[in-house]
């Protein structure tokens, strides 16, 4: 891969975790005021009302995939009258797809909302509100893909940054709004976040007008471009619906089978769990339009290199943060909120090992989707993802444990890990042995004695904030040592050490 690419991957990771550290902070300080301030059952009604909405993200997520890699594709090719086409179809189709969404959501989702979730007596008008509030935001997103899309794919991510690090101040700025605002707090809650929703879709829409030629809205009569698109889309959609009912559907079912106080504890763990998880996110945005745009560029090599350095980094970079999150879950958790829910600590846990599971799936479905022949791989995968509702109902019946949903995603996440390898296998031949050598056997020791580590360390310390912070820094600092020791190569880290020596050890 060129020094240039690999030049700007770094440049864009570094912006991207600035961001995502910040993020990270007012995110959780943010959470902590929302939880204080609308309560368990307040906060478990917003998780499960806007659960409803994001059932219909699958037709969302299929357009964003199908935009972000005809966009990175052509950019690849680096033509730009088709550019241009790309853009104006995306926006055509986004539009229509927003209709749709909102058509769906004002008929069966209200009729689910008001009939069959269990929402506390006296709430239901504030969940109502929190719904009309949620799929108008959802709608806004919805149209703004095709410009987010543009600002991945061109790699603008020191822009992408700077826009969500004013996103999160907005909606801290908003949680304080919140605390002197004399009105119901849930729909006041709801409100201010629909309005942050409509001030960042219009800053996206005019840095994009301004500094990318294509986003220029055209008519367009390319029917084989349309036709590959719709196509593309089409089966996208299909997988992203086995991703939807997954997450989406399993909060119904913990709603239907429980009470809100159990949406409420997954959603503290869903809440950290995704903010976590931009540890990896951040990293794979920097680094998946170079694997579209190598594929592209018909260099097949310098993309299977991509995708075993994102996996491998992903887990790696994970196990950095999730490690002391889930060996002293209680103790954060108190911290954090001064108070917990039943079942809260094992969401957690749980989802933070899901979380680190899943961190290696990105760059594959990248790569599979690189290539546009995605038909077989978005059935294959959807069926795999739609096991959990059956399979999690069943359990559910026999045993009322909610711990049991999560069990069984993440034994159908480690099954999804292994089709798609073998799919992307089918699609560009790679060597398996390779694979193993330089992801798995590099990952699953550094994972493994992170925790072994990390464990012994936790238990003879006693357990006080001042201990608690010693505890996480230790476990981080044998996690980054690992990874040195082991998780890298020797390429790998001799380049590391080119950069320290030059940054900290310059000839005076």
């Amino acid at each position: 891969m060129p020094s240039e690419d690999n030049k700007r991957i770094a440049t864009n990771t570094i912006f991207l975790y600035m961001r995502m550290f910040l993020t990270i902070i007012v995110n959780l300080y943010t959470f902590r005021i929302i939880w204080q301030v609308l309560g368990v059952d307040d906060y478990g009604i917003y998780n499960v009302v806007g659960g409803i909405v994001m059932m219909f993200s699958f037709l969302n997520t299929a357009m964003i995939v199908s935009s972000q890699r005809f966009i990175s594709f052509e950019l690849g090719r680096n033509n730009k009258d088709q550019l241009n086409k790309v853009f104006s179809i995306c926006v055509t189709v986004h539009s229509l797809l927003a209709i749709v969404v909102f058509v769906l959501a004002e008929t069966a989702g209200l009729w689910f909302l008001n009939n069959k979730l269990n929402i506390p007596e006296g709430r239901m008008l504030a969940a109502n509100w929190v719904y009309q509030c949620s799929i108008i935001a959802f709608i806004i997103t919805i149209i703004s893909v095709p410009y987010n899309s543009c600002i991945v794919a061109h790699e603008h991510m020191k822009v992408y940054g700077y826009l969500g690090i004013l996103d999160v101040i907005l909606k801290l700025i908003t949680v304080f709004l919140l605390i002197f605002i004399p009105f119901d707090k849930l729909i006041t809650y709801s409100i201010l976040v629909l309005i942050v929703s409509v001030l960042m879709r219009i800053i996206y829409q005019i840095y994009c007008k301004q500094h990318f030629d294509e986003c220029k809205i055209r008519k367009v009569h390319d029917s084989k471009l349309m036709k590959d698109m719709f196509s593309f889309s089409g089966w996208s959609f299909v997988g992203s619906l086995g991703y939807s009912l997954k997450d989406q559907g399993i909060n119904i079912l913990l709603n239907i089978f429980f009470s809100v106080a159990i949406n409420a504890a997954r959603g503290i763990a869903n809440q950290i769990g995704t903010t976590i998880n931009g540890l990896a996110s951040n990293f794979q945005m920097a680094i998946n339009p170079q694997i579209t745009k190598r594929y592209a560029a018909n260099d097949l090599n310098g993309m299977i290199k991509l995708v075993f350095l994102g996996c491998r980094f992903s887990v790696l970079l994970m196990a950095i943060i999730t490690t002391p999150l889930i060996i002293a879950a209680e103790e954060i958790l108190i911290l954090w909120l001064g108070n917990c829910t039943e079942y809260t600590i094992g969401f957690l846990q749980l989802t933070l090992c899901l979380v680190l599971i899943e961190s290696i799936i990105n760059p594959i479905t990248t790569a599979i989707q690189a290539t546009g022949h995605i038909r077989n791989f978005q059935i294959i995968i959807s069926i795999i993802m739609l096991l959990n509702l059956p399979i999690s109902w069943l359990l559910l019946r026999f045993d009322a444990n909610p711990y049991i949903v999560l069990f069984v995603a993440i034994t159908i996440s480690i099954l999804g890990i292994m089709v798609r390898l073998r799919l992307l296998h089918g699609l560009i031949l790679f060597s398996y042995k390779k694979f193993i050598t330089e992801v798995f056997i590099r990952i699953i020791p550094v994972v493994f004695f992170s925790f072994v580590i990390s464990i012994c360390i936790y238990r003879f310390i006693p357990k006080n904030i001042g201990f608690l912070i010693l505890f996480v820094a230790a476990s981080v600092f044998f996690t980054i040592l690992l990874i040195f020791c082991i998780g890298i190569n020797k390429t790998e880290r001799q380049a590391i050490l080119k950069v320290l020596r030059q940054r900290f050890f310059k000839p005076q």
